[in-house]
């Protein structure tokens, strides 16, 4: 596969700007997204300590994924000044990740959470995060109409006006002037909307994937990562 540049996507540049039900917000090219009324930072599926994880059943990666997860956490925190971080679920790669996180990772992680609101929604990977880990721990909230939790729902909440999840680590493929770009993306409707995985060693599944099809069923978009954001329509979406 050719990965092209960002000039040959060819789709709308959204510079990150969005209307979630009734809430203005911003797609960061990160893969986070920022709730500008709210002042509210969410992240999805950062997957701390999956390096350490794999290395316990001697697949050995780069052991720096946790480290390289939080800089890019601290410099979208820089950008956007959060009063809230929500951490979209499976925040570790497992239950035991908390164990294995270095001081540094731990101060890091500390030095982000000083002065905000901090809410961690559990998981499947992480249904237990670890003790001493900071901030709020919960199944999901609801802010301003919008639910948030980890698993998408099977329909819509009526209870909402909008869903965020994470999960399914949502990335799309594009031709585009001769060649083709896979890339982490947003994936929105009009009741929902699928954030990106944000831990460096998170893989993804391709949005035209069966598993999107009921969560969309008015269809959906992608917003690919990039330098930018970009706003690529269904039809021009391929599958793997």
């Amino acid at each position: 596969m050719v990965v092209a540049r960002d000039d040959e996507v060819a789709g709308q540049d959204t510079a990150g700007a969005l209307v979630l039900g009734l809430h203005a917000a911003k797609a960061d090219p990160s893969g986070a997204l920022f709730l500008c009324e709210a002042q509210m930072l969410v992240v999805a599926d950062l997957h701390l300590e999956k390096g350490s994880s794999y290395a316990r059943r001697r697949i050995f990666l780069p052991p720096y994924d946790t480290r390289a997860t939080l800089e890019r956490l601290a410099a979208v925190i820089d950008t956007h000044a959060p009063r809230i971080v929500v951490a979209l679920g499976d925040s570790f790669h497992d239950d035991g990740g908390g164990s294995r996180l270095d001081a540094g990772d731990w101060e890091r992680l500390a030095t982000l959470q000083r002065g905000r609101q901090w809410i961690w929604i559990t998981g499947n990977h992480d249904p237990s995060p670890p003790a001493g880990v900071g901030g709020d721990v919960v199944a999901e909230i609801a802010t301003g109409g919008i639910a948030l939790r980890h698993v998408p729902g099977s329909a819509p909440d009526c209870r909402a006006a909008f869903e965020l999840a994470g999960h399914l680590h949502p990335v799309a493929k594009v031709a585009a002037r001769g060649q083709v770009v896979r890339r982490r993306c947003f994936a929105f409707g009009p009741r929902r909307g699928i954030l990106p995985a944000f831990g460096a060693y998170a893989g993804g599944l391709n949005v035209r994937d069966r598993a999107f099809a009921p969560l969309f069923p008015d269809g959906l978009t992608a917003h690919v990562l990039g330098r930018r954001t970009f706003a690529i329509a269904a039809p021009r979406l391929l599958p793997d």
